[in-house]
């Protein structure tokens, strides 16, 4: 699922000028890329079901673990806005080559860490790393295929790898978990992180181009970010003076893209509904969708007493079916428009959340994995329409602002919904558990009804 957005980015942003394909073999460059967006994609997911095992060996409570798993995606998040900038500045190469070398580096760190506050900021340079290596691999992808329809396919491809990657993640997290310890999650990016470089070796080095830096904007939106979620997760009179701090923040940024000459995120996007909706509909699904795994991965060891092995292979039958279902629907697209496949996959989305209120304690196993599958299946139906018909209904030069503008408002929802569902597992896992599925559910039944109102054709 979350790979559907950085796909349609690649194929549908036009260079500046048509690139010659680039030295040496294509294949050399697509592995090493797919190599590098299969290490973030994993990095989303794989961390969950070790969470009670880093909260037992660091002996921290649930904002500890929150913490965890969001201090990398606010990283990724925050910084995504610019990355894209800072490759076309140093080169795509160079800047894949160094993300690549921090992200291998603070995993080492993290899979090292004596305590929580080492291993949470190894996790935030993972995420700054990621945030660098994911626009650098796309720009590396268009450049080695000049042709679009090769490079059509070949983005397919780094595509699926991260999809792969994500329906794996929380089985690889638990078995390596539950057979050696939690710091194996992070230690298994070594050996790839490594090839890819082997590999990268072996590609020639990206030119270099201008492209504007927009700091002041992006300063403002990590502070907006981080406080944001800190309200959320910490909560009391310091949740309270960081609410007030994200909104000052939100308030600075607003004020400062409006007045860039080359702003970060163009606020005139939002008045384009397709835009809207869109970004609105991948927000709720990733609530619904990094909401869910992360506190089903509570409740499948914390309530049911499974292993991270066993909560991971529940999670195996929902993430199993995304890169079908993300092709089947784009197939519908072409055939009945945008409007059927989005809404309809929407409201699959939201009658799973709504069957998932059944689980309890005393729930079959089987039934609870089952159960999972009509969100991933929902999800997976309505994005890829969606997102390809926001790409265009943007101008050509927009294509890549606003495919990033929609990778980091969904990445943010995700640890936004950590963060709150999080905070309410803390109290109570049960009422947790129902409220988050509401919440999740009430959300994407919005979007539905807001989907309504895309037109019934194509695009």
């Amino acid at each position: 699922m979350s790979s559907t957005d950085l796909t349609r980015d690649a194929v549908a942003t036009p260079s500046p000028v048509r690139l010659p394909p680039r030295p040496g073999a294509p294949g050399t460059v697509l592995a090493a890329a797919m190599l590098g967006f299969a290490l973030i994609t994993l990095d989303t997911s794989v961390v969950n079901v070790a969470l009670p095992a880093i909260g037992a060996d660091l002996r921290t409570g649930m904002s500890g673990l929150q913490w965890v798993v969001d201090a990398y995606t606010l990283a990724f998040a925050a910084l995504l806005l610019s990355s894209g900038a800072l490759a076309d500045r140093v080169g795509a190469s160079r800047a894949y080559g160094a993300g690549v070398v921090l992200f291998t580096l603070a995993s080492a760190a993290c899979g090292l860490a004596p305590g929580l506050p080492s291993l949470l900021a190894a996790r935030a340079v993972q995420g700054v790393a990621a945030a660098v290596m994911l626009p650098a691999s796309l720009a590396l992808v268009r450049e080695a295929y000049g042709d679009p329809g090769r490079r059509a396919r070949a983005v397919s491809l780094w595509a699926a790898g991260g999809t792969v990657a994500v329906a794996l993640g929380p089985v690889v997290g638990g078995a390596l978990t539950t057979a050696w310890s939690w710091r194996g999650v992070f230690f298994v990016n070594l050996p790839l992180g490594l090839v890819a470089l082997v590999l990268l070796a072996r590609v020639a080095r990206s030119e270099r181009r201008p492209a504007p830096f927009d700091l002041p904007g992006q300063l403002t939106a990590v502070t907006a970010l981080g406080a944001l979620t800190f309200a959320a997760i910490e909560g009391g009179t310091a949740g309270l003076w960081a609410l007030g701090g994200a909104v000052a923040a939100f308030a600075a940024f607003l004020l400062v893209e409006a007045r860039r000459r080359h702003p970060m995120v163009p606020l005139g996007l939002f008045r384009n509904r397709m835009v809207a909706v869109a970004v609105a509909a991948g927000s709720a699904n990733s609530v619904a969708f990094y909401g869910m795994v992360f506190v089903f991965g509570l409740f499948f060891q914390q309530v049911l007493g499974l292993s991270a092995l066993g909560a991971g292979l529940m999670f195996l039958p929902m993430s199993g079916l995304l890169a079908g279902v993300n092709v089947l629907s784009a197939k519908a697209a072409a055939r009945y428009g945008t409007r059927l496949p989005v809404v309809v996959g929407q409201a699959v989305a939201v009658a799973g959340l709504l069957g998932l209120l059944t689980v309890d304690a005393d729930s079959s196993r089987p039934a609870q994995a089952l159960l999972l599958v009509p969100l991933a299946l929902g999800a997976g139906f309505s994005l890829p329409p969606l997102i390809a018909a926001m790409m265009e209904a943007v101008p050509a030069e927009r294509a890549g602002t606003a495919a990033g503008l929609l990778n980091a408002v969904r990445q943010t929802a995700g640890a936004l919904a950590v963060a709150v569902f999080g905070s309410l597992a803390a109290r109570d896992m049960a009422t947790a558990l129902r409220a988050s599925l509401l919440i999740s559910a009430g959300l994407l039944a919005v979007t539905t009804l807001l989907s309504l109102r895309l037109p019934r054709g194509r695009g």
